[in-house]
C-alpha cells in the first residue's frame, strides 16, 4: 500500500463532517512530525496511525497509501505559505523597512513548525524538483509582494531579486539556529542586523513620502 505503484488507483477521501476533518488534520500532523523526525522513506503508515492515536483502518480510510499522505501534506504546506505571505503583504503597508526585516524573521520562526516536513518530502519524492520550485516560487513571490507594498516604487524584477536574497538570509539564519551552519552565540543577532541594514538600504529609495518617491542619500 505504501509503494509508488499504487499511486493514482485511489484518491484521498475528503470528509464532509467536522469530526472527519479533525481526524484528517490529526493524521496529517502526525505524518508531518514523523517525516520531519525520521524522513519520508523511514515513516510507515502504521507509525502515522499510532502517533495520531488512530486505528490503521482509519488512516487507510482517508489515505490509500503513504504517497497520498505526502500529496496531502504538500498541498497543506503550500496553502500555509500562500496564506502567510498574503497576510504579510497586507501588514507591510504599515511597516518601515527595518520593521519588515524583523517581521520576516518572525515569519521564519512561525512558519517552520507548520511546514516542518516539507524538506523531508522534497528529499524523498520523485517530483521533489517540482515541489521545491513551487515552495520557493511562493516564498519569493510572497516576499516580493510585501517589499513592493512597503516600497511602492520598487519594480517587480528588482523586488524578486531582493526577495531571493532575503530568502537565503532567512535560510542561513535557520541553519545557524539549528546549529547546522558554522556559528557562534552572537552570530544570529549579527545576521539579523545585517538583514535590517540590507532591506533598509535597498528599499529606502523606493519609499513614498507625502512629496512622492524620494531617493536615498548616496
Amino acid at each position: 500500500m505504501d509503494s509508488n505503484s499504487s499511486r493514482g488507483k485511489r484518491t484521498s477521501l475528503q470528509p464532509m463532517r467536522a469530526a472527519g476533518r479533525q481526524r484528517v488534520e490529526e493524521l496529517l500532523e502526525a505524518a508531518s512530525d514523523l517525516m520531519a523526525e525520521r524522513g519520508y522513506e523511514a515513516t510507515t503508515m502504521a507509525e502515522i496511525a499510532a502517533r495520531a492515536g488512530a486505528k490503521i483502518g482509519s488512516l487507510y480510510r482517508f489515505f490509500p497509501n503513504k504517497e497520498a499522505v505526502a500529496d496531502a501534506l504538500v498541498q497543506r504546506h503550500i496553502a500555509v505559505l500562500e496564506d502567510e505571505y498574503a497576510a504579510l503583504a497586507k501588514r507591510a503597508a504599515t511597516l518601515s523597512p527595518d520593521a519588515l526585516a524583523d517581521v520576516l524573521i518572525e515569519l521564519l520562526v512561525t512558519l517552520h513548525p507548520r511546514v516542518k516536513s516539507l524538506s523531508a518530502l522534497m528529499e524523498a519524492r520523485t517530483d521533489k524538483m517540482e515541489i521545491r520550485d513551487r515552495a520557493r516560487g511562493h516564498a519569493i513571490a510572497g516576499i516580493a509582494a510585501a517589499l513592493r507594498v512597503c516600497a511602492p516604487g520598487l519594480d517587480e524584477a528588482l523586488a524578486r531579486d531582493i526577495a531571493a536574497v532575503v530568502l537565503n538570509i532567512m535560510k542561513v539564519l535557520r541553519s545557524m539556529l539549528a546549529k547546522d551552519a558554522p556559528t557562534t552565540s552572537g552570530a544570529p543577532d549579527e545576521l539579523r542586523q545585517m538583514h535590517r541594514l540590507y532591506l533598509t538600504d535597498r528599499l529606502r529609495p523606493f519609499r513614498r513620502t507625502p512629496d512622492g518617491i524620494t531617493d536615498a542619500e548616496p
